[in-house]
């Protein structure tokens, strides 16, 4: 069971973002919301969000089966009954290979400190997944390190952007300008940018 140390910072801040969309009253109906979290990780997130917001099914996924045990680990450690079991996703792959996700299922898409760590081809498999599998009114919401229409700031994330380059060229921040266009492509738009802890960003992408 991994417990990254960014992950125990920013589970607080993040949350509190989150409840404005997946707390009590934010969904219509007594039916549980549901939520498909990509890119999981060590699943403190996963365990954390869910305990806190009883009312969601929270689906947790990733790519690397270590993840995987990880979150199964972190699920059973902290009883949280709301939290389904890990699922094996390649977000840069169709929607269909998704663990089974209908179209216009899913109240909430969460990605959390994905795309600058992953091809491009992940973020745009994230926007035209959440593009099919969000009910309208879904929300589509993401957290990390951005560009922000061409510029990215303050230095701490200009030297992260080059050490990601570095390490691979295919990483690095991804432009919030990109982002509207990828989310305008797929029937969403950029509703909300909230400035978080450590230069981050949570984004609130809203379907239309």
């Amino acid at each position: 069971m991994q417990a990254p140390a960014a992950a125990e910072r920013n589970k607080g801040p993040i949350l509190a973002v989150l409840r404005e969309y997946a707390g009590r009253g934010a969904g219509a109906g007594p039916d549980p919301l549901r939520v498909l979290e990509v890119g999981a990780g060590a699943g403190l997130h996963a365990a954390h969000f869910a305990r806190a917001l009883p009312h969601t099914r929270w689906q947790p996924s990733d790519i690397d089966p270590r993840a995987l045990r990880s979150i199964a680990a972190y699920a059973e450690a902290m009883r949280v009954p709301n939290m389904l079991p890990p699922i094996l996703l390649d977000v840069s792959q169709s929607w269909e290979t998704w663990g089974g996700t209908q179209p216009a299922s899913l109240d909430l898409l969460v990605s959390i400190n994905m795309m600058h760590i992953a091809e491009l081809q992940c973020t745009e498999g994230l926007f035209k997944g959440a593009g099919v599998l969000l009910k309208p009114g879904g929300v589509l919401f993401t957290y990390g390190p951005y560009a922000v229409d061409g510029r990215i700031s303050p230095q701490s994330n200009v030297d992260f952007d080059c050490s990601l380059r570095q390490s691979n060229p295919a990483w690095g921040l991804r432009d919030t300008a990109l982002l509207r266009q990828l989310a305008e492509a797929n029937g969403m738009h950029l509703e909300r940018m909230v400035d978080m802890p450590a230069n981050n960003k949570s984004l609130i992408f809203r379907k239309q």
